[in-house]
């Protein structure tokens, strides 16, 4: 059932998602200052890619004091728009029946989208 749901995902939407978090973060790569947050976007990119059948595990020093000032700068600049956005994407999918296992995805994607650093989606 996690292939069925990740192809319609990617159909639907899942890649241009994707897509977009890793041009942002290629783009992010382009300066030195930027280089940790462009590889969280590619990460989240690389995640969205299939979500299905997936959970968010935490590493075993996921609250490190640098890991968490880059998830607190990551919530201020980036986290917080990306994390609406599958919000809203979550809470329109929940209007149908057929789009509760999509919302879903979205709402599992929110946490990543929200703290990146010391996550990942497996």
């Amino acid at each position: 059932m996690s292939i069925l749901g990740n192809v319609i995902w990617l159909i639907f939407g899942g890649f241009l998602a994707a897509l977009g978090y890793i041009l942002g973060g290629l783009l992010l790569c382009l300066t030195v200052v930027g280089i940790p947050f462009g590889m969280q976007s590619m990460k989240i990119g690389i995640a969205s890619l299939a979500p299905f059948g997936k959970e968010i595990v935490e590493a075993q020093q996921a609250n490190s004091p640098l890991r968490v000032l880059f998830n607190v700068l990551w919530i201020i600049l980036f986290g917080w728009e990306i994390a609406l956005a599958h919000l809203l994407s979550g809470l329109i999918l929940t209007v149908t029946i057929v789009g509760i296992p999509f919302a879903k995805q979205h709402f599992k994607l929110i946490p990543l989208a929200l703290l990146p650093f010391g996550r990942d989606l497996q």
